[in-house]
């Protein structure tokens, strides 16, 4: 089995989902590595499997996440995203389970393994507590707690919620870490959800529409970085 990644807590996550891919990809994920060596905060960005190679190529600081993949061993699977392609191309992550690419049980559990067996972390998207609750007992990497109905609209879960999930995903496994994502779009927003307890945090719509992505990632990195500054004293 190959060894994973080490991610240090609180960490910063950058999504585009499927809004841009290519070079547009590569100069957003460049910005984010820059930023990511400045404020020394760790932080993954999610790509298209095409970019994978060109994103892992064109930084040393990020990690680089795939949005998915199918739990298929080489040969048969035309069609499939291969895992062995991934790792190959460089990738350190893979999101499973988001709200736009659920998987049943079964798939979840066999891409997982997969993962496992080829040292990529497992970033796994769940909505309710007990949702969050369940996918723990699969043993994720990180557990990515968002409500669905909450995802692109700017409006963020309330504390309830983050308590909530949280405390569901570390009853299971405290080694587990916790994302919240659904909504965020502000360093307010980024600094509440990491002084609540949250292992990472990020955006998508909050980072594409803002007027300088650049300012609006070194904005919430600075959040982050100012949250683990006051969760030390």
């Amino acid at each position: 089995m190959n060894e994973k990644r080490k991610l240090r807590s609180p960490v910063m996550v950058v999504n585009p989902k499927s809004y841009i891919y290519g070079e547009e990809s590569i100069e957003l994920a460049k910005i984010s590595d820059r930023l990511a060596e400045k404020y020394d905060i760790d932080t993954v960005f999610t790509c298209q499997a095409a970019d994978v190679y060109r994103v892992r190529q064109a930084t040393k600081n990020i990690f680089v996440a795939a949005q998915f993949m199918d739990p298929i061993v080489p040969g048969r699977g035309m069609g499939a995203v291969l895992p062995e392609s991934l790792k190959a191309s460089g990738a350190d992550i893979v999101v499973l389970n988001h709200a736009e690419k659920p998987l049943t049980l079964f798939a979840l559990d066999a891409t997982m393994r997969r993962a496992d067996e080829l040292g990529l972390l497992t970033f796994v998207c769940a909505d309710t507590p007990a949702q969050c609750r369940a996918v723990a007992q699969l043993g994720p990497d990180l557990v990515i707690c968002e409500p669905t109905s909450l995802i692109g609209t700017g409006s963020t879960s309330s504390d309830d919620y983050v308590r909530d999930t949280i405390a569901a995903v570390k009853s299971v496994d405290p080694n587990i870490m916790v994302s919240q994502g659904a909504g965020v779009s502000t360093n307010e927003d980024v600094y509440r959800v990491i002084m609540m307890g949250s292992n990472a945090t990020g955006a998508t719509s909050g980072i594409l529409n803002a007027p300088s992505r650049e300012g609006k990632i070194e904005e919430m990195i600075q959040a982050i970085a100012k949250a683990k500054e006051d969760l030390q004293k």
